[in-house]
């Protein structure tokens, strides 16, 4: 498919995520298919050391739609984030994590909000479900800090779930 071919494009940065990718395939799937529009999901892979580079590159032969990118190495999180933004090609590109902490099903809800017009389409958490007290108090706080410091306002506990218009 050509870029102009793909509405959608979702950017998984995957780190030693074996355990959670076929399921975060299997609804991703299903979800982006019942939109019915061109996708694709790239998967990103951050050298991970438990699989799941060739996993990826295994479904990649399976289906055209996955585009993997192989780091050689860990480059870290977010330079995974970017290079899935980089390779993706929709008119608009969805950031999730692997661990299936982002609900895939939430996509559509992401999607409807872009059709209505919005640019960017944040998935703010209701809860942060097994992170620890220090975890949950240095995010609120990180919040807090950048819209205090910015002139980009980010809505409390957003983290990476997001989708953005290629034009934005």
């Amino acid at each position: 498919m050509t870029k102009s071919e793909i509405n959608i494009s979702v950017a998984v940065p995957v780190y030693n995520e074996i355990e959670s990718l076929p399921e975060l395939y299997d609804r991703v799937k299903v979800v982006l298919d019942d939109l019915g529009e061109p996708w694709e999901l790239i998967l990103i892979d951050d050298g991970s050391t438990d699989g799941s580079s060739e996993w990826i590159e295994a479904i990649s032969e399976e289906d055209p739609r996955i585009k993997p990118v192989i780091f050689a190495r860990n480059f870290g999180h977010q330079i995974a984030v970017t290079a899935g933004m980089d390779f993706s090609q929709g008119c608009a590109v969805i950031i999730m994590d692997a661990d299936l902490q982002d609900p895939p099903e939430v996509i559509s809800d992401l999607v409807a909000k872009w059709r209505e017009g919005y640019e960017i389409v944040y998935a703010v958490r209701t809860e942060r479900e097994g992170e620890t007290w220090f975890k949950k108090t240095t995010a609120a706080l990180f919040y807090r800090l950048i819209n205090r410091i910015t002139d980009v306002e980010i809505p409390l506990d957003t983290g990476d779930f997001r989708l953005m218009d290629r034009q934005a």
